[in-house]
């Protein structure tokens, strides 16, 4: 009994990722079949990116503030609070900017985006679209990947210098510690490696939760815990949670091979 339940359940999540592998070959070839490309994803690029900064910047800001501020009193402990430019440059940089940028933009543009979808398929607008000969992938998900793309990397950087200035306001102006050693500090620990890897892991991102948030809601029609409108609420709630599992379990698997 035990061994069948493990052994459905497997299947199951194999058949799920191959499902979503096949879904992401499929939004990135059909590309090439989208009418008015550009726009499409200029418009994506503005729900996605630009009507995300607000919170980048709240969430950054104050990310910055808190990392000094308990940083400025764990150093001290050890007297290294010239090394505080250091920690706080290569925390945001390497960890916590791609991750909790990506984080916030799955749970504000990644809901809204399987809620979206997922009304368009209880109400039969995506099936409407195969009947106007329209590619639904290409038209509902290619130009909301590739605005990702662009988008994520972008906030990512937006994140980091926003999270660089909410720790010198917390370290320098609150705490009274040396600007030159915060900015010495920033400048002699991060390098060019410790940027591209931070923009790879917004870039890897960026797929996962556009893939994810995508495919919950043009799949919810074959959901199991409910129909309607309800499957959409599970739909969005289950996207936003898989979406920062897999966020954390990517940054895992990244970082052991970045560092």
């Amino acid at each position: 009994m035990i061994q069948n339940i493990f052994s459905n359940t497997f299947l199951r999540i194999i058949d799920t990722l191959g499902a979503i592998a096949i879904f992401l070959f499929d939004a990135i070839f059909a590309t090439t079949k989208v009418k008015h490309l550009i726009s499409k994803i200029l418009n994506q690029v503005y729900v996605i990116g630009a009507q995300s900064i607000f919170v980048i910047l709240l969430i950054g800001l104050f990310t910055g503030l808190v990392l000094g501020l308990q940083a400025y009193y764990a150093m001290s402990m050890f007297e290294a609070q010239g090394m505080l430019g250091s920690l706080i440059s290569l925390t945001l940089i390497r960890e916590m900017g791609p991750v909790l940028t990506a984080i916030m933009v799955a749970a504000r543009a990644g809901s809204a985006m399987t809620a979206e979808i997922g009304v368009m398929r209880i109400s039969d607008q995506v099936d409407a679209l195969e009947v106007m000969d329209i590619h639904p992938i290409g038209y509902l998900v290619s130009p909301r990947l590739w605005a990702a793309i662009i988008s994520f990397p972008l906030l990512t950087a937006i994140f980091n210098i926003i999270g660089l200035f909410g720790g010198y306001l917390s370290a320098c102006v609150l705490l009274g510690l040396n600007t030159g050693r915060y900015m010495a500090g920033i400048e002699s620990s991060v390098t060019l490696s410790d940027v591209n890897g931070c923009f790879l892991k917004a870039f890897v991102f960026a797929i996962l939760v556009i893939l994810i948030c995508c495919y919950q809601g043009y799949f919810v029609h074959n959901r199991r815990d409910a129909k309607g409108p309800v499957a959409v609420g599970n739909a969005t709630t289950s996207a936003v949670v898989t979406s920062c599992v897999l966020i954390l379990i990517a940054d895992y698997i990244l970082s052991s091979f970045l560092l």
